[in-house]
């Protein structure tokens, strides 16, 4: 399409110079000015015809350019008949169309000239992004370490899925925690045409651990670095994302950049919109180097092949050593690694559109890459105070975070037509196996939730739990509603060891919770109380499947089961335990 829309282009540009310039010309040649009645001719061979020196010869010479002008003059009449032509079949529905639909021409470009593009808009076919095909596979790339950033990824993967059209593959190099929790969430969400691979990041900790490193992320904060040698060797490009990105559109618009890549470009970045780079901040303040104001690594594209050839990880190994002995750690982590490479080596960089990664950390001016929403593609809460930094639309982007933050994410199950994929055969078993029910059974509707699979979350938050060395520690299991939330403080009052509880709540009801336990000085002093959010689904209470739930993710040899509404007497945990201990001695 680009370079059917670059033809045309041509076309009308050599068009019009071929228009403009005969019609100049003619002009020229046969028109002029009167003074004083006289014609004055603008012609050098129509003052030769008055000179003495005027011959025959220049006579047939002005006779042979009158023909070849008129020539030219039919030319260009047949020239304006075939754009006429052609501007007739054009869409009637182009010609009128004021929507803003953005292109990303090719090179880098000044800041400004990319503005004025994004601004302005294009249109016409011209102005289409690349097509991706329909049912290619995006890869994406995610570092996820920890309890509270497997909640981070869950929105980012809700915005994510809800503007796809896309197969996706999500390859996420996580720690255990994050494995296990992420692992049961995508298997009970099951979401067609997605599949998810995950890597070892404790395996991973020993190719960067010898970085030192003062940002928040911590050794996690590294580990893009080692992507090259990570992901699998016929892995050819990727999309790598931090978790603290939220999508507003279709993440195929972002694939499609890796056909702008020329050369030997092989990281797609947007430019740095704070000063930090600059070195400007606060007095002595000493930043790594970098090209101009730098690149944020927020989001990222990796043509994997290209960077393996060049030995990218030697490169950045050597840089990194290079410059730790001036600067001793880094201070935002890879980001500063990469853009040490990238100061040496600007021609690895195609510079996205800024608005593929506006950046809401302090000391941003994010607001000069957007005039309106539809201007906005990535929003990035790149700040450790997340959605309480201060920015001139930050209750915009808070209501959008929160939008994905409490959306069903049942309905994110929709299946991609005409892209076969693993769920289409589950689909079609669920389907046989109800159409073998009896529907006019009086429990047909109980029969039927027994297929029903719950989306599950598990250590929805913070957990650490140190198993007692005698073997008799007992965990409290129970299950509630979000109508039984005031019962949570109570227990943990009355029973100070491991609880595992299994809450059935809505997306919504989720985030209240959250907000509920994050207020409360009780919830928050206890980390050996495990929360796993079932999500609502059906018309049911699947009251044995969150018993289930909470039973399965005990780590002591011994639970007591409790309905969440009774409230065990005080030492009842000390006193079971002590029980246990006399029951082991007289076997």
């Amino acid at each position: 399409m680009l370079g059917i829309c670059r033809g045309r282009r041509k076309f009308l540009a050599a068009s019009l110079s071929l228009l403009c310039i005969p019609a100049i010309t003619w002009i020229y040649l046969f028109s002029g000015s009167f003074e004083d009645g006289k014609p004055v001719s603008l012609s050098p061979l129509e003052s030769q015809a008055h000179s003495p020196r005027y011959t025959a010869s220049s006579q047939r010479e002005r006779e042979s350019l009158e023909v070849r002008m008129r020539e030219v003059e039919e030319e260009n009449r047949a020239l304006r008949r075939q754009l006429s032509l052609a501007q007739g079949r054009a869409p009637s529905h182009r010609r009128g169309n004021h929507s803003k639909t953005y292109s990303m021409e090719e090179g880098t470009g000044d800041s400004e000239n990319l503005r004025a593009g994004i601004v302005a808009g294009n249109s016409s076919e011209c102005g289409q992004q690349p097509v991706v095909e329909k049912c290619e596979t995006i890869h994406v790339a995610i570092v996820c370490a920890g309890y509270n950033a497997s909640r981070d990824v869950v929105t980012l993967v809700k915005s994510v899925l809800f503007h796809r059209r896309n197969p996706l593959h999500f390859h996420l190099i996580a720690d255990s925690i994050a494995e296990q929790i992420l692992a049961t969430l995508f298997q009970t969400w099951m979401v067609p045409a997605v599949r998810v691979d995950f890597y070892n990041a404790d395996e991973l900790k020993s190719e960067v651990s010898w970085i030192p490193n003062k940002h928040y992320s911590g050794i996690y904060g590294l580990m893009k670095l080692v992507l090259t040698k990570t992901l699998p060797a016929n892995l050819e490009r990727v999309i790598v994302l931090d978790t603290d990105i939220t999508f507003a559109t279709d993440i195929a618009e972002l694939w499609a950049v890796f056909h702008k890549f020329k050369g030997q470009q092989v990281l797609g970045l947007v430019e740095n919109q704070s000063d930090w780079y600059l070195g400007n901040l606060w007095k002595n303040h000493r930043p790594w180097p970098a090209l101009g104001r730098g690149y944020n690594t927020g989001v990222i594209l990796l043509l994997l092949d290209k960077l393996r050839k060049m030995k990218w990880e030697q490169m950045w190994r050597l840089t990194a050593e290079r410059e730790l002995m001036g600067m001793l750690s880094t201070s935002l982590a890879d980001q500063d690694i990469f853009n040490a490479v990238i100061k040496q080596n600007p021609f690895l960089v195609y510079q996205l559109p800024c608005f593929w990664n506006v950046q809401l950390s302090d000391h941003t001016r994010s607001e000069q890459c957007y005039r309106d929403v539809s201007d906005l593609k990535v929003i990035h809460w790149n700040s450790p105070k997340k959605l309480r930094v201060k920015n001139k639309h930050v209750e915009f982007f808070r209501n959008l975070y929160l939008t994905f933050l409490e959306y069903d994410g049942n309905l994110l199950r929709r299946e991609l037509f005409g892209c076969p994929s693993e769920a289409d055969v589950n689909s079609e078993n669920l389907q046989k196996q109800l159409s073998e029910l009896d529907e006019d059974d009086l429990c047909y509707e109980f029969r039927r939730e027994r297929f029903t699979v719950h989306r599950t979350h598990l250590y929805f938050l913070h957990y650490e739990y140190e198993p007692a060395a005698d073997s008799t520690d007992v965990t409290l299991v129970a299950q509630l509603s979000m109508d039984r939330l005031q019962m949570l403080e109570a227990i943990c009052k009355h029973w100070e060891g491991p609880i595992s509880l299994a809450l059935y709540l809505s997306d919504a009801e989720a985030q209240q919770f959250l907000r509920y336990a994050q207020g409360s000085e009780v919830l928050m002093s206890r980390h050996n109380v495990g929360y796993h959010i079932v999500y609502k689904e059906g018309q049911f209470y699947p009251v044995n499947l969150l018993r289930n739930v909470a039973m399965k993710h005990i780590s002591t040899p011994y639970m007591f089961l409790s309905d969440i509404d009774f409230l065990p007497m005080y030492g009842l945990y000390e006193y079971l335990r002590a029980l246990q201990i006399t029951w082991n001695t007289l076997s």
